[in-house]
């Protein structure tokens, strides 16, 4: 019954989505819905997860769910390699592409980076993955993304003095630009397959299960689809897909737009935010100018992953309502708030600036995922010297 009710949700979705294609200007907000549906659901079957992953790497010395990343970068930069290549043959001139995610490179950046990972660490997930989550019913993700809304209040009162100490004179590395298309994916594509064999030593490898030899019925087949988490790589390779598709048809992706053009419209009303942010809306990345929310792709984008997720966790019988402690409110209001002043301060998150501009060859991803891994590591030390 579930399963047969997930489906019906998906249809209803997939037909808004028909719906949206056929109205003027609606095919690509048609895309993003349909984009963001495939993806919540990627992400929830496979748990597609930064900090998740990354944690099973420190903690327990498991690289699936590490290896899975690197192989989202991988496939989405070879995708950003090509497409972006065909729209500008030359990248050694001074113009970077319009709206790929490409950043300042400074200390501010390593700082939003590190007070991201440290919320990550708190939240025990990172933005997107608080909106999967949150469709499996978890009131601690809730709590969370509250605070991540307060995080972006703060970060927009601290954007200007920010801007104007560092950010307006840093630089803004796009590394085709300095080592053209070739050399760049080369070298980035090296450094990736270097921390892959770093992560897969010394890994034993889990027991496989004896495989049936009965062949499994397509209800069978159907079932595990949804039951069974799927695995690492298949999560990690089709959301480089999923990041190429989208650089293609409409901008790279990111969750956290929608959440900060909200945020700066009603703070701006409000009059609790400067009237005016600084360069802030000259950088790529996940933007918070106010947009309409029916033709918004940022916001059906996120609207389909939060409907793709529920769909997979609904479907696999994961529903369940969580309920918190005043602690775990506590710290996901607390842990949000750094997720939500980090993504802002950073122009995006772990999909936005980090997924997305490593695809597409930005060293403020590299920092960004630098920056955040340090704050992961250095939380999973002081935990295990102190608190184990």
């Amino acid at each position: 019954m579930q399963q047969k009710i997930s489906l019906i949700l998906a249809l209803t979705i997939s037909s808004f989505a028909f719906y949206l294609s056929s109205i003027p200007n609606g095919k690509i907000p048609s895309f993003a819905l349909l984009c963001g549906l495939v993806l919540g659901i990627v992400m929830q079957r496979s748990r597609f997860c930064f900090y998740c992953h990354l944690r099973d790497w420190f903690e327990y010395k498991d690289p699936r769910g590490a290896l899975a990343l690197l192989l989202a970068i991988a496939v989405g930069l070879i995708g950003y390699t090509i497409v972006v290549g065909s729209w500008q043959p030359n990248p050694l001139s001074s113009n970077i592409p319009p709206d790929i995610h490409v950043g300042a490179v400074s200390e501010v950046l390593f700082a939003a980076g590190f007070v991201f990972g440290l919320g990550m660490v708190i939240t025990e997930s990172c933005i997107s993955a608080h909106w999967y989550h949150l469709s499996e019913g978890s009131f601690i993700s809730f709590f969370a993304l509250i605070g991540t809304g307060f995080g972006f209040f703060i970060g927009f009162n601290t954007w200007n003095s920010l801007y104007s100490l560092r950010i307006s004179s840093a630089p803004i590395i796009w590394l085709p630009s300095y080592l053209g298309y070739g050399g760049a994916l080369i070298l980035q594509l090296g450094v990736i397959l270097l921390l892959a064999l770093f992560l897969w030593r010394g890994f034993a490898k889990e027991e496989e299960e004896s495989a049936s030899t009965l062949v499994p019925s397509l209800s069978q087949v159907w079932k595990r689809l949804w039951t069974k988490q799927w695995s690492y790589w298949t999560g990690g390779l089709i959301v480089g897909l999923i990041g190429i598709a989208a650089i293609i048809r409409m901008k790279p992706l990111g969750v956290t737009a929608t959440v900060a053009s909200w945020i700066r419209k009603i703070s701006n009303e409000l009059g609790l935010i400067p009237s005016r942010l600084n360069g802030l809306d000259t950088f790529a990345g996940c933007g918070s100018l106010p947009q309409h929310f029916w033709l918004n792709q940022d916001a059906l984008l996120l609207l389909g992953i939060v409907g793709g997720s529920f769909i997979a966790s609904f479907a696999g019988g994961h529903f369940e309502f969580q309920k918190p402690t005043f602690k775990e409110a506590a710290l996901g209001l607390i842990g949000g708030t750094m997720l939500g002043w980090g993504a802002m301060t950073a122009i995006g998150c772990t999909i936005g600036t980090l997924l997305s501009g490593t695809q597409a060859g930005a060293l403020s991803g590299w920092v960004f995922a630098i920056s955040m891994l340090l704050a992961i590591w250095s939380w999973i030390k002081i935990k295990a010297r102190f608190f184990s």
